[in-house]
């Protein structure tokens, strides 16, 4: 299992921290997903390796949710 920290702007209550979880885990390489709308990081574990396909993939899953990655 790998993990991936990443901050998101968007994200103000935890109706989003379930929406974004909710879109991560329709990803099968997902494993686990920490969200906190209070620091916006996100923590992601997956159960594939974390290459470059699959952190475009993930990028794109939240961003398709109107919120903001920065790494």
């Amino acid at each position: 299992m790998l993990e991936l920290k990443i901050n998101v702007i968007g994200m103000e209550c935890a109706g989003c921290e379930n929406r974004l979880k909710n879109a991560l885990y329709n990803l099968k390489e997902i494993e686990k997903v920490e969200a906190s709308y209070k620091t916006g990081e996100v923590i992601i574990k997956t159960k594939s390796p974390l290459d470059d396909a699959l952190k475009n993939k993930i990028i794109t899953s939240i961003e398709n949710l109107d919120f903001k990655v920065v790494m």
